[in-house]
């Protein structure tokens, strides 16, 4: 995950904190006349990373678009020689006034609640349900998937992929369903005259801090969740990409959504922390470093629902069959965007019969295919190419470790130097030396881009299997790769991690709108997509309970 506060931002290079006056170009004022275009929107895709006026994403603050006085400039991650990308506002803390007025003026009891301004869940279900429309357009949707590509470089069918999630998850809260995730529930009471009613109650002023990887999904899913609930968020979405974001915003104002609804701060972390407690903001919503996570925790006294780092494993059992398959969902998992997914397989424990099928044969040869000319390898923009080598070389240390593939710098490319760029990478390690306390460390440590360890295990050895899973600390993701329905359940019952595929398809990726993605095993654990989880991260409980008929009868009672 990308880390978006201050630890992170304080370490990054100085070359993403570039400052200069800010350019007077309105946001409005790039947009392409090319009939291509959505209406709504301010830039052209292709125009990106290669005008030498780049484009200017702005801030939205109570209802009004601006900037701030000074821009970061955010490079082209393909190219260090090509114009940058664009420029976005680096908000300091002296101009946050607009940002905590807008958010002190929420009430605690919401926008919209089950007793309030009602109409609105039913206005946020027309929004929702056009947006959804819209994103399902082709040509909307592929406006989403190249402004994606330019800012995350991965395939057009993984930016594609992650377009057509957003808009089924629109097109699931059209209609009634957003008022549904309001239902309430009631319960008889003691006597006559009295009921208890249970309620799903907004908190208020939010704060939405969103990572790079799913430039629109992610925000998209936790940003609509916290409206439908009845919440106004501010969202601080990743600086690489936050003009995918800006666009998205445009899109719902053009869907009806009131501009004062989201505020948009573009930010270093440290400043996004500043307005977060100055605001007194009620909860905090955040996505990427666990050792962001945890200082953000610290600093707002527990106020945050959290998606942190996931160290993903993968287990093959010992029933072999389809290894084709297996293969390509292994590639798929450890690589696809270049291995920056939270889900994605940091880990795979294969059984020695798979070994000896071929599989790690297959994996290298499906490993080998992936190109920079159709972005199924890319840069990798959380770490640098020698920071990646460098725990290669660690790992490497460990007796009986070898690269089964990778390894190395990609060749021919432009990739700026503050960015990785790595062959996919396999590094095995022997299962009885990775669980050693002086190697599991370094075997478990997460590196958010095309790396993975590979072990093997035999029957005797599945007890150690078990306990490393037991021994990491992150339980996002996890694929129990067999058919072997006692090898299925022993796995299982062992093991936490919130979102777990089991079967010869099982993955560790995968965030559709259909199902539950979030960590288990974690109480400030945040989920995304579904009913349970929008309910779950942006409500909370409130019980009123009605008592209104006095006996005629009464009589008073002693005091007690």
């Amino acid at each position: 995950m990308t880390m978006m506060l201050s630890s992170r931002l304080a370490a990054s290079p100085a070359f993403f904190r570039t400052r200069f006056a800010t350019s007077t170009i309105a946001a409005g004022s790039s947009r392409r006349s090319l009939s291509a275009l959505p209406s709504w929107a301010t830039l052209d895709p292709a125009s990106l990373g290669t005008s030498p006026e780049p484009y200017a994403v702005s801030n939205l603050v109570n209802g009004t678009w601006s900037t701030s006085q000074t821009s970061m400039v955010i490079p082209n991650p393909m190219d260090k020689d090509a114009p940058p990308v664009c420029t976005i506002p680096d908000t300091q803390g002296h101009e946050l006034g607009p940002f905590v007025e807008s958010l002190k003026s929420v009430p605690k009891s919401g926008v919209h609640n089950p007793l309030k301004n009602q109409e609105r869940y039913l206005q946020f279900g027309e929004i929702s349900r056009k947006a959804g429309a819209a994103l399902s357009d082709p040509a909307t949707a592929d406006f989403f998937a190249k402004a994606i590509q330019k800012t995350v470089p991965k395939s057009y069918a993984q930016a594609f992929g992650e377009v057509k999630v957003t808009a089924d998850f629109l097109n699931n809260f059209g209609g009634d369903n957003v008022r549904f995730l309001a239902r309430s529930f009631g319960v008889p009471g003691d006597h006559y005259g009295q009921f208890s009613q249970g309620h799903r109650w907004p908190y208020g002023a939010v704060a939405i801090v969103a990572p790079f990887n799913f430039p629109l999904e992610i925000p998209v899913l936790q940003l609509m969740g916290s409206l439908f609930m009845g919440n106004k968020p501010v969202l601080k979405p990743a600086e690489k990409c936050s003009l995918v974001m800006e666009q998205f915003l445009h899109l719902l104002h053009d869907c009806g959504m009131e501009k004062k609804d989201v505020d948009l701060l573009n930010c270093q972390g440290q400043v996004a922390e500043q307005l977060i407690i100055q605001a007194d903001v009620r909860l905090t919503q955040f996505t990427g470093s666990s050792r962001v996570a945890e200082r953000l925790l610290e600093k707002t006294g527990g106020k945050v629902k959290i998606e942190d780092a996931g160290f993903d494993w993968k287990i093959i059992g010992p029933d072999v069959d389809d290894v084709d398959y297996v293969a390509w969902q292994c590639d798929q998992d450890a690589y696809a965007c270049s291995g920056q997914k939270c889900s994605a397989e940091s880990i795979l424990f294969a059984h020695e019969n798979w070994e000896n099928a071929g599989l790690f044969d297959k994996m290298k040869e499906n490993a080998s295919t992936r190109s920079l000319e159709d972005l199924s390898i890319g840069p990798v923009l959380t770490q640098t190419t020698k920071s990646i080598l460098d725990h290669t070389a660690r790992l490497l240390q460990i007796p009986g470790s070898r690269v089964l593939f990778g390894g190395k710098e990609l060749e021919n490319h432009n990739i700026p130097e503050v960015y990785g760029a790595v062959e996919p990478t396999a590094v095995f390690v022997p299962l009885k030396e990775m669980v050693k306390d002086e190697h599991f460390d370094a075997c478990t440590t997460e590196i958010f881009g095309p790396f993975q360890v590979v072990t093997t295990f035999n029957d005797e050895e599945m007890c150690h299997v078990l306990d490393a899973c037991e021994r990491m600390s992150h339980h996002l993701t996890a694929a129990v790769v067999s058919n072997d329905v006692e090898f299925q359940t022993t796995v299982l019952a062992h093991t936490v991690n919130g979102t777990t595929y089991a079967g010869r398809r099982a993955r560790t990726t995968g965030a559709p709108q259909n199902h539950w993605f979030g960590p288990a095993g974690d109480a400030r654990g945040a989920g995304i997509g579904t009913p349970e989880a929008i309910k779950m991260v942006w409500s909370c409980h409130r019980e009123i309970i009605m008592d209104t008929v006095v006996p005629k009868d009464w009589a008073q009672p002693k005091a007690t």
